[in-house]
């Protein structure tokens, strides 16, 4: 993996990594993936996907987060927001028009999450699990 940029936060002990995975292209979409970590003493505690992609039906690319987790020994301390943040930032610099976030319906405190950072539910999702 290659590290495209590396930004200290305030708290000298985190730091945020953006990591390019996949950069793939077909005759009708195109994708980049980037995992976002956030980095305590070395340990991996917090860590985001986000897709860009493109496609015929608009000039600008749109993101898509993807498997957001914070480990469970950091939760409530605002890593969760720090890492969203970092995610919406990145999907601006890309150019995206559009964020999008799913959960499941049962998991609540992700939806507050969510509302708080400024998401709007929008819709369902439909899923086939292959």
């Amino acid at each position: 993996m290659k590290i495209n940029s590396k930004h200290e936060t305030q708290n000298s002990k985190l730091t945020v990594l953006y990591h390019n995975f996949m950069d793939f292209q077909t005759q009708s979409i195109d994708v980049v993936g980037k995992k976002i970590t956030i980095i305590e003493d070395g340990e991996e505690i917090a860590r985001a996907f986000l897709y860009v992609l493109h496609n015929e039906l608009h000039k600008e690319p749109f993101g898509f987060i993807e498997d957001v987790l914070v480990d469970e020994n950091y939760r409530g301390r605002g890593i969760g927001t720090k890492l969203i943040t970092e995610v919406i930032a990145e999907a601006k610099r890309q150019g995206c028009y559009k964020l999008i976030a799913t959960s499941r319906y049962s998991n609540e405190k992700a939806h507050k999450f969510y509302d708080k950072l400024g998401f709007k539910n929008h819709g369902a999702e439909f899923r086939m699990d292959l």
